[in-house]
């Protein structure tokens, strides 16, 4: 499966490589080497918690640079009217009759409880392309579901806070 990645993921996961390459795999490489020169290594902990740590993250940068190759480009570009990749949305949930503010973005960015949601999810799904005032059913199964009401979409410029997801 191809994750769908706005350009500014795709430079956010190169800053990172950039990061783990210059700055973590030193680090890491000397401790690996001090833990290593305090001898027998068959009872030696902080070398194998060391070596696990390198490992980690070298498994990190190999995993951000395949997701940066099979990605697709996707747009943060939707009309000014409609829920588009990067918008800030309050939705009115009907049943509960609260509303909630969330930010479209994608899978790799997703954190709902911060409220940030991707638009693969049911609610991102649902919304994405519509414009204020809509009443949308939100789908989470077959035959089961939910109604929001658009209630605002707010243009969010990117200030690059919110992270990426680690796996």
């Amino acid at each position: 499966m191809k994750h769908q990645l706005t350009p500014n993921d795709i430079k956010k996961m190169e800053e990172e490589i950039e990061h783990r390459k210059l700055v973590m795999r030193p680090e890491l490489i000397e401790a690996v080497k001090e833990a290593r020169a305090q001898g027998d290594l068959s009872e030696n902990f902080e070398y194998y918690a060391a070596k696990r740590e390198k490992n980690r993250n070298e498994g990190r940068i190999r995993y951000l640079d395949r997701m940066i190759r099979t990605a697709e480009i996707v747009s943060v570009e939707s009309h000014e009217d409609e829920a588009g990749m990067d918008n800030t949305l309050e939705l009115f949930f009907e049943e509960e009759g609260e509303t909630e503010t969330y930010r479209l973005v994608t899978t790799v960015r997703e954190d709902p409880m911060k409220g940030l949601i991707s638009v693969e999810s049911p609610i991102g799904k649902a919304v994405f392309g519509h414009k204020e005032g809509d009443r949308v059913y939100v789908e989470i199964a077959k035959d089961q579901g939910f109604h929001v009401q658009i209630k605002k979409i707010i243009k969010t410029v990117d200030e690059g806070t919110d992270r990426l997801r680690s796996f």
